[in-house]
């Protein structure tokens, strides 16, 4: 049930999946809502006319993508047969379909497929690690690829046990990097690896649509891959427009985070012109607490470490918390965290393996299921750990927006769809993976430039798959009945500030020293052939510390009911209960204290429905029924999510 401090508003009530009045329900809900910004929008930002998009609005539109992809360019998804090219994969992204494995006789793949709903922007991210070496080994124009290296290289991958198939691939991925190959000097590599990131930038720059249409953009990318004692330490990293340097910057460049960022800032920010770069890090459950854990320069001083969380807060604005390999939200049990969430079980990979708690310390091995498993691996308790490093040395190194993507290495960005039972081998690896999240940007047009400062400013958040509408507000005076209001936007952005800000300085008034939050969500009205579920509950999350390290969560269901009867039927993945389309709540924090830092964020769950694993077994039988749809640790049903980014709150008082 709501708290009492909540007041929730619920919006077309129903039992059924009405697609055509869902759709319209939020198309009106979005017509007055439509999005806001941390300050009012500015008149500067309004471009002329000539070089707009035809849906530029400055009060901001949602746009759905993908920022973490791989195509054959990459040195893991090539062993596994993905044969898209970068090229191939910004098509499938605007809706054209795509080809995955098995391989056939003209050597692409022969099995089709295609998005339901197009994206709207999209980001390749081919590692960068041996990125001239597959270049080499998977093109036959090349010198060296008749070599007895390149064909260990592409010939077909059988995994007889993990320790097995993980030294077969480690070796062959060695391999591209090695003298033989690249040359004494590594030249021949090199010289391939500009070859490719040229190719890589054609591609974006090929399918990105700019003014008047604006139907699709890209963004260059690339990721940086750690994978330390099989520890997962990766980042893709984001480029704002075409000006980009020579070269992406290796984990052999650079092994260290502060280097890469350091690196960034001298080979793009200040070595190209125009140039603008961030990174996103993924996969924080499989890290041993590592990603997330502070690493200052040994004998730095407090001045110096402000500096270095500063450098980490421009260069990390946002962070993936879900995708293909698990969601990194939160977990119960974890060493020193207290407060209760009965839904932090979502999609935990590393529930494959029993491994004991690191408390304050860190591991290795998460990819191999060894190491041990840190409340650092998780975005809420990182968060929360941002508060406490703020209070010590100013600057908050955590203060980071949320959002998914899929992670996929089938050159196939967005493919969440849960229907096509034909590629369920290529797409799903193995027990515990998931078909990945999406990332939803409010912009005022969809150009790189718009969702760039989307980015920068943590004006997104993350779904596992569905793509509800979501909005997140903070202030100190929100109407109590604003849900009800046309002007709800309006009003969210006069009073207070979007997801991804801080509060404002708390005002001196005694009637109004407590902060109060608007949520509003309409579900994912889907297509006619596959509705978007209902939503079943708003929640609000607070995160706090005390001076021991001991973290505080607390979890608010503000609109909606758990208990309100719906279900799903497991063996035909029919709803059953009531839901609703859209719900709304204001809530006033009745436990705030104006002298502790606070991070807060909202999350909508929609009503249980099957897993895509559940559903997509469906009728299959014998050959064509995996063995993955008889696995017994796998859940039939689950609840598909959003998560907005925070909004965060310090001691600070206006006069």
């Amino acid at each position: 049930m709501p708290s009492r401090s909540a007041h929730a508003f619920t919006i077309a009530p129903s039992t059924a999946r009405n697609g055509s009045i869902a759709r319209l329900s939020i198309r009106l809900l979005t017509t007055l809502a439509m999005t806001f910004s941390s300050t009012a929008p500015s008149a500067a930002l309004a471009a002329d006319a000539a070089t707009q998009c035809h849906d530029y609005d400055p009060q901001r539109n949602v746009y759905w993508g993908d920022l973490h992809v791989h195509t054959s360019y990459s040195m893991d998804a090539y062993i596994f047969d993905t044969r898209m090219t970068p090229e191939d994969a910004y098509r499938f992204a605007r809706g054209e379909a795509g080809h995955l494995p098995p391989l056939g006789a003209d050597g692409r793949g022969s099995t089709p497929v295609r998005l339901e709903r197009p994206l709207d922007f999209a980001a390749v991210t081919d590692h960068a690690h041996s990125l001239g070496g597959v270049r080499l080994c998977s093109n036959p124009e090349y010198p060296g690829y008749d070599s007895a290296l390149c064909a260990r290289y592409r010939r077909p991958f059988s995994v007889g046990s993990v320790g097995e198939g993980t030294r077969d691939i480690v070796g062959r991925i060695e391999s591209l990097r090695s003298a033989p190959l690249c040359g004494e000097d590594g030249r021949i590599c090199r010289d391939a690896a500009v070859d490719a990131w040229q190719a890589i930038q054609r591609a974006a720059a090929k399918y990105d649509e700019g003014p008047p249409g604006c139907g699709f953009t890209t963004f260059v990318a690339y990721e940086h891959t750690a994978t330390p004692d099989l520890t997962k330490i990766h980042r893709n990293v984001i480029f704002r427009n075409e000006k980009v340097p020579e070269l992406p910057i290796t984990y052999y460049d650079e092994p260290e985070a502060l280097g890469l960022w350091q690196a960034l800032e001298r080979s793009c920010l200040d070595g190209v012109p125009g140039c603008d770069v961030l990174a996103i890090p993924h996969n924080p459950n499989l890290s041993n607490g590592r990603l997330f854990t502070i690493e200052y320069p040994e004998g730095s001083t407090r001045e110096e470490q402000a500096g270095y969380a500063a450098l980490r807060g421009r260069m990390e604005p946002v962070v993936e918390m879900m995708q293909i390999k698990g969601e990194s939200e939160c977990r119960s049990g974890m060493w020193k965290v207290l407060g209760a969430d009965e839904d932090c079980g979502f999609e935990k990979f590393r529930d494959l393996h029993q491994v004991e708690d690191c408390q304050d310390g860190m591991g290795w091995g998460a990819l191999g299921g060894r190491g041990c498993r840190s409340r650092m691996d998780f975005a809420r308790y990182a968060l929360i750990e941002g508060l406490r490093e703020a209070d010590r040395i100013g600057v908050n190194p955590y203060a980071f927006g949320l959002i998914a993507a899929t992670d996929t290495h089938t050159g196939t960005p967005g493919a969440v769809d849960e229907w096509e039972t034909s590629t369920f081998d290529a797409r799903v690896p193995g027990p515990g993976y998931n078909l990945g999240g999406l990332a939803a940007v409010w912009a005022e047009e969809n150009t790189r430039e718009s969702l760039f400062r989307a980015l920068r400013r943590r004006e997104v958040y993350g779904t596992s798959g569905p793509r509800m509408t979501v909005r997140f507000f903070g202030g100190w005076d929100y109407p109590e009945d604003l849900c009800a209001s046309a002007d709800l936007v309006a009003e969210g952005y006069a009073r207070g500030v979007p997801m991804g800000s801080d509060l404002p300085v708390r005002p001196a008034q005694a009637d109004a020293s407590t902060p109060v939050f608007v949520v509003s969500a309409m579900q994912d009205p889907g297509t006619a052939e596959h509705p978007g579920g209902l939503l079943q509950r708003l929640q609000i999350v607070k995160g706090w510390a005390d001076a021991d390290g001991t973290f505080h969560q607390q979890v608010v269901d503000v609109a909606g009911r758990a208990d309100a009867g719906a279900g799903v039927d497991a063996d035909t993945c029919e709803p059953t209960g009531p839901g609703e389309r859209a719900l709304c709540a204001v809530w006033r924090d009745p436990d705030f204290d104006p002298a502790r830092r606070a991070v807060y964020y909202a999350r909508v769950l929609e009503n249980p429905s099957c897993r895509f694993s559940t559903r997509m077994c469906l009728g299959l039988e014998g050959e064509a029924r995996p063995a993955l749809c008889d696995d017994p640790s796998l859940p039939a049903v689950i609840q598909e999510r959003a998560w907005t980014s925070p909004v965060w709150y310090a001691p600070r008082v206006r006069d």
